[in-house]
């Protein structure tokens, strides 16, 4: 199921009790063998506190769900997340490290991680570019999933050539057959990229990719590159390479929206007060939400639109994290959500609000 789908099915279970177990892993031996050990320090807690909150004849299939989790240690990456009621055991991996780790019970799953997932989940192109031939491959996250094979990927010398370059003394001439060869390239990627979804890492020295931005119908969609030794092609380090230049680029996107909630002050849109953001994303007026990853708030509710600020999470009716539920009403309204360590944004507060009216 793709991260959109799982976040929609997850953030809209309700009811209480929904068990959320949030923590750190580690994707290799001899690291991922205490993660073991962490799962079963945090189930315990978890029924420590569902059977001091709940009889235990209203958890009993919970429980068992919780008694019978099977995580296999050596799948995990950054993090795990797990999500626990009476009628559903779920566990996803992510990419991405937990900022706030721990058990939570609540009357809907904490979502905060999924959100995190679906905002970073990248799917992109990596365009191999050469004079005497162009591949093709499609990624997420940091790693190739495929090379496209199509009637146009790969180019290579076989199906089309450059090599009528070589003898050229014009420098220019030659220069706009490049240009010529890179738009038929980029017409093919078109063909691919339908509607340009998906942005475009492209390997290849700096002048072949200028060349290539100079022919390209949309530029955007070819946003950075980077060069290796094309007579040592390794694609672990090409995977590496072009997912690290995508994180750059979300990290650009970030600060970008940030600054743009900076400058939104003056306009009377912005607001830093929880009661009140709440209530405008009840509303459907949540624009962009900003929240610094180590932020959490824990509240009582006291009625459909209002709570309390309470201090511990664990008391009667409390609900751990009220983030969690603005975030969602912001998604579903479609409004953009970002949570960051970037403490630019701490100048306005731990969470701020942009309203669209």
């Amino acid at each position: 199921m793709a991260i959109k789908e799982q976040l929609k099915a997850i953030a809209e279970t309700q009811g209480m009790p929904c068990v959320t177990i949030s923590f750190n892993t580690h994707r290799t031996r001899p690291a991922n063998q205490k993660d073991e050990l962490n799962l079963k320090n945090h189930v315990k807690e978890a029924e420590k506190r569902l059977l001091e909150e709940f009889p235990k004849n209203e958890i009993t299939s919970l429980l068992d769900h919780l008694k019978n989790l099977d995580i296999d240690v050596n799948a995990n990456k950054e993090s795990i997340h797990i999500f626990v009621n009476n009628e559903k055991a779920e566990v996803i991996r992510s990419n991405w490290p937990v900022a706030i780790e721990g058990v939570f019970v609540d009357t809907s799953f904490a979502i905060r991680p999924l959100i995190k997932n679906f905002n970073r989940e990248k799917g992109y192109y990596i365009l191999m570019l050469t004079l005497k031939e162009v591949h093709l491959y499609e990624a997420e996250n940091e790693s190739i999933v495929k090379e496209v094979i199509n009637d146009d990927f790969p180019f290579t010398e076989a199906n089309y050539t450059m090599g009528h370059l070589k003898p050229l003394s014009d420098s220019e001439r030659q220069d706009n057959k490049i240009r010529d060869f890179y738009n038929v390239v980029d017409k093919a990627l078109q063909r691919v990229n339908h509607e340009n979804e998906k942005i475009c890492i492209v390997v290849s020295t700096e002048e072949n990719f200028a060349m290539l931005n100079q022919v390209a119908d949309y530029p955007a969609v070819y946003p950075t590159y980077f060069s290796i030794d094309f007579n040592k092609v390794h694609l672990p380090d090409v995977e590496k390479k072009a997912w690290d230049k995508v994180t750059q680029l979300q990290s650009i996107d970030r600060t970008k929206l940030i600054n743009e909630m900076k400058e939104a002050v003056s306009s009377g849109h912005v607001s830093t007060d929880l009661q009140e953001i709440y209530q405008a994303v009840l509303d459907g007026r949540g624009d962009l939400l900003i929240v610094h990853q180590d932020f959490q708030q824990p509240v009582r509710m006291t009625g459909d639109r209002t709570f309390d600020i309470i201090q511990d999470s664990k008391e009667p009716n409390a609900l751990d994290d009220i983030t969690s539920l603005i975030a969602w009403e912001v998604i579903k309204k479609k409004g953009q959500v970002i949570f960051t360590n970037q403490n630019e944004i701490k100048e306005l507060g731990d969470i701020v609000l942009r309203t669209r009216y």
